[in-house]
């Protein structure tokens, strides 16, 4: 198909002249921009009717992440939420795409654009090619995501984990499909320990999980059972603890937890977040649980959630590893322990 050509002196207005003869859904194939005798520069935009049969991927070892073309109407988004960082971006169709991507998945501008500038996409270089900026890209988003087991054995210790977050995250669920992983799977002798003293039925749910797999279950209302209960379990490989679920907002509550699971007991603590939850409120819920010095997040419900790109902004702004992520409630097998290559294609590739 014949692509149709765009000229005008602000990409705004090359864009607004594919939108007016192409509309909305019209694909951008490729930018120029272009120097007039008078020194001035023109914005060229080729661009086909949405729907047509064009290919554009990306060719590297990543063959798993595409390139996609841009939509006119993702264009518009784009120059709505970008400054003039958007122009080094449209002589790069690549890297605009890589853009439009990342922006679509709900990164934060500032962080998608950094990702690309240090993969030097917002250079004009001719040898910034896509397989080029694909590889380069690639390696950044691999390098900003960490990732660890927190069940990894180390000199045959055993391991007490605690689980951690605001109501309804997921906890008592995520601890059933890691009992039942750690033991089928990893061959692992487990017990459960549940402090959750303020949901009703939070033990007979955790009860439920523990008779089905034919494991020990603990409750704890006060620190001494704590301590007597884990007594109990020195047999054990794993010790997951159930904790009650705490608003972010509610410090006093957050602070008896600390007091419960202290530093003097070897209990590493693990954040769960909804990745549907909006951004702000996944970072003042890590802050404010912060005190419990949790070593890794959960992300959860990663099946509810319309975008994935928030996981990416939270693990910037307060780096710290993934551990696992979950979907769904089937136990044990809606959750996988977290891999750089599957969060890639999950922010990338979902559609």
């Amino acid at each position: 198909m014949q692509a149709n050509k765009y000229c005008a002196r602000t990409i705004k207005e090359a864009t607004a002249k594919v939108k007016n003869s192409l509309g909305p859904d019209a694909m951008i194939i490729s930018t120029k921009r272009l120097r007039e005798r008078d020194e001035s520069d023109l914005f060229e935009i080729s661009a086909v009717p949405g729907g047509a049969d064009i290919s554009n991927k990306i060719s590297s070892p990543f063959s798993e992440v595409k390139a996609e073309l841009v939509s006119i109407k993702e264009m518009i988004f784009l120059l709505n939420h970008s400054d003039s960082a958007i122009e080094n971006l449209m002589m790069n169709p690549a890297a605009l795409s890589l853009y439009a991507k990342l922006i679509r998945e709900g990164v934060d501008d500032h962080y998608a654009r950094n990702i690309l500038e240090r993969a030097g996409a917002l250079k004009d270089s001719p040898h910034n090619h896509a397989d080029n900026i694909g590889k380069k890209a690639i390696k950044e988003l691999m390098r900003v995501i960490d990732v660890k087991d927190p069940f990894e054995a180390k000199d045959n210790k055993q391991i007490i984990a605690a689980f951690i977050g605001t109501t309804g995250v997921g906890k008592t669920t995520t601890i059933a499909k890691l009992a039942a992983q750690l033991m089928l799977k990893d061959r692992k002798k487990v017990g459960l320990i549940s402090i959750d003293t303020y949901r009703i039925g939070a033990i007979e749910q955790l009860r439920t999980y523990a008779n089905i797999l034919g494991i020990p279950c603990f409750q704890a209302f006060k620190r001494k059972d704590l301590l007597f209960a884990l007594r109990k379990m020195e047999g054990r490989d794993v010790v997951l603890i159930d904790t009650a679920g705490r608003s972010q907002y509610d410090m006093l509550r957050i602070e008896e937890l600390k007091t419960m699971i202290a530093d003097d007991l070897t209990i590493s603590s693990h954040l769960l977040l909804s990745v549907g939850t909006t951004q702000s409120e996944m970072i003042k819920t890590a802050i404010s649980f912060g005190p419990l010095k949790f070593q890794t997040y959960i992300f959860t419900k990663i099946d509810e959630a319309e975008r994935f790109g928030s996981v990416i902004n939270q693990i910037i702004k307060l780096r710290l590893p993934i551990s696992y992520i979950t979907a769904g409630q089937n136990v044990p097998e809606d959750i996988e322990q977290a891999d750089k290559r599957k969060i890639l294609k999950l922010l990338l590739n979902r559609n």
